[in-house]
């Protein structure tokens, strides 16, 4: 009735609604011209829905909206509250940090570029992101080649004069940090840069060309030999490039594949008439209309992109075509029209995308069904060689991880379906524990993991972090190991918890109540699945001592840095989360952080310079 009576008070003016379940988290985040009218066709009995949005609509308990004063607006809000919220229903844009991208940064005097992962809107220019790590370095070391750019990471301004590095005596860097070059001629350089990873490459193979012909006709033929270098890496990064269209001008072109297994879009990113790279993004789950998916897609795409060519090649025409025009022009600074082409080099370029769309899907969802058999396989084979009352769906790793006693960690990895689940993944740090006591420590971490999950389940928490109850318990370590974790198991009431422990050297199973450990084949898939639970716990406990080890470091060594206090120190981890990333990190990066000064950035950079 509360439903209802939501859905009749709502406005007529465009906005954004937020769907909501009756533990009152949001399921699905849509815009629309008239609310009113869009959120009640949700709910009309005459309304013909696909089984997805049927099965989201049963699942509504509420709905909240936020008016706006304009569709573009509108649409924009769409896109940071499908950020915010993660629904489960709308398309979720995989976060593209853990790609590589290639970083210009055109904030400073005389910038510098590198590879990062982690973009962020500080000024500088972003490409990418790229999908091969491999393929990205190795243009980058033949850009390097035609560009003599700086590598160092010191803060450079104008005027500056330092004692320059062998990289200016060997050719392959212009000087800036010794007066050598001025700022003008510098970022001339980087435009240069610039302009052909954005696949302008002819003016530059020209000039080249010239500049060779020139040295070789006055007989200088040392120069004409590093010009030809120069012109073979070019070339070699222009082969790359597959020319797709006979009118250098830049596009991106989208191609959709839809199917009751999920969908696939394709994108290709044509600069300059060439084809520099593809893109697939696979979603099981898709709901509602194809104009609404892609949409939500192309709106989520383009918020993490820099630079967003003119042209927009899509499958079809979407409803709300203009105002997704003015929001694309607000990102980019400059007018972007989405097309339709139904005939012509642009229809033929949309075919392409789809063609390959759908090849990628077809593939995508076998892979996927055959990684499935196999996960079940693998399951049913580990249940009948530990024989256990049923294949374990769920399996959970524990892992411990210190220097002597310091800083003593636990980690807890999870396997669902013989796949890794990092969101389930959870970390401990250990405090009843002192001195080296890998079995107490194990103890503390297992039993603070079943008591959680206990609670969650007592109090039935709508969104639990410790449940469900894994069906496999694997223990990195020998029989100690498997002693003391049964031990707190039995304690805490969870007896016939199946668990097992992994011992590395041999390789050897130890279950509870047997003498002698179990010995599989080395051939065996199920003693593989174990080993990669086992690695992936070990990893994971690693990684977050070494994180405490480093934050301990941190301190210390900043503490060695005059001007750099409590609140300094605070700020500069908050904001960069590690010494090495405040080693990374530029002068005018160090200067934005909260509460630092020209002197205090300039000794963190001089201090760390120094304990490199």
């Amino acid at each position: 009735m509360a439903l209802k009576e939501e859905l009749r008070m709502l406005p007529t003016s465009p906005g954004v609604y937020l769907m909501k379940n009756k533990e009152e988290k949001v399921i699905y985040v849509g815009k629309a011209i008239s609310l009113r009218q869009r959120v009640r066709s949700y709910f009309q009995s005459s309304a013909n829905h696909s089984p997805r949005i049927a099965r989201m609509v049963e699942q509504v308990a509420r709905v909240d909206f936020i008016t706006t004063t304009s569709e573009v607006e509108a649409l924009a809000l769409e896109c940071n509250l499908i950020k915010e919220h993660r629904p489960k229903y709308n398309v979720r844009l995989r976060d593209d940090k853990q790609y590589p991208w290639v970083k210009v940064t055109w904030q400073e005097t005389y910038p510098r570029i590198f590879i990062i992962r982690r973009p962020q809107k500080d000024g500088a220019r972003y490409y990418g992101p790229f999908t091969d790590a491999g393929a990205l370095r190795e243009i980058l070391r033949l850009l390097r080649k035609i560009f003599p750019i700086r590598t160092c990471k010191k803060a450079l301004t104008a005027g500056e004069r330092r004692r320059p590095c062998l990289n200016f005596h060997i050719g392959k860097c212009l000087g800036p940090c010794s007066g050598e070059v001025n700022p003008e001629e510098y970022r001339q350089l980087i435009q240069e840069f610039c302009r052909l990873m954005e696949g302008h490459t002819e003016q530059l193979e020209a000039e080249l060309s010239a500049e060779m012909a020139v040295a070789a006709q006055q007989q200088e033929y040392e120069k004409a030999a590093l010009i030809r270098d120069k012109l073979r890496a070019l070339q070699k990064i222009v082969e790359r490039q597959i020319v797709v269209s006979s009118v250098p001008k830049d596009r991106d072109v989208f191609g959709l594949a839809w199917g009751e297994e999920g969908g696939l879009i394709q994108l290709l990113q044509i600069r300059r008439g060439k084809l520099i790279g593809k893109e697939n993004f696979f979603f099981v789950d898709v709901l509602g209309e194809q104009e609404d998916f892609l949409r939500s897609f192309l709106l989520q795409y383009y918020d993490q992109q820099d630079y967003i060519p003119k042209e927009i090649l899509l499958p079809f025409v979407l409803p709300d075509k203009e105002a997704v025009e003015e929001w694309l022009k607000e990102r980019s600074g400059q007018r972007v029209h989405l097309f339709y082409p139904q005939r012509g080099e642009k229809f033929r370029l949309l075919q392409l995308a789809k063609e390959n769309a759908e090849i990628q899907l077809k593939q995508e969802i076998g892979q996927r069904k055959l990684a499935e058999e196999q996960a079940n396989e693998i399951s049913e084979r580990l249940r009948e060689l530990l024989s256990l009352s049923a294949a374990p769906h769920r399996i959970e790793a524990f892992d411990i991880s210190h220097l002597q006693g310091e800083e003593p960690v636990a980690s807890m990895v999870v396997f669902i379906q013989g796949q890794p689940s990092p969101e389930a993944y959870r970390r401990f740090k250990i405090h009843g524990v002192t001195g080296i006591d890998d079995y107490a420590s194990l103890q503390e971490a297992v039993k603070r993991r079943f008591l959680r999950g206990r609670k969650e389940q007592e109090e039935n928490v709508p969104h639990p972090s410790f449940l469900p109850f894994p069906d496999l318990l694997v223990i990195d370590g020998g029989k100690g190991q498997l002693k003391a974790v049964t031990e707190v198991l039995a304690e805490l009431g969870f007896k016939e918890q199946p668990v097992l422990s992994l011992a590395e050297k041999e390789e050897e199973i130890f279950l509870p109540g047997r003498g002698e450990p179990l010995h599989w084949r080395k051939e065996e898939q199920a003693l593989h699945l174990l080993q990669r639970l086992r690695d992936e716990a070990h990893r994971f406990a690693l990684t977050y001592h070494r994180s405490l080890r480093e934050k301990k470091t941190t301190f210390s060594r900043l503490d060695q840095i005059k001007g750099i206090g409590p609140k300094r120190k605070k700020a500069l981890l908050h904001k960069f989360g590690s010494l090495q990333r405040i080693r990374e990190a530029t002068y005018q990066e160090l200067l934005a952080v909260e509460g630092m000064t020209d002197k205090a950035a300039r000794a963190v950079l001089e201090g760390l310079e120094e304990t490199k």
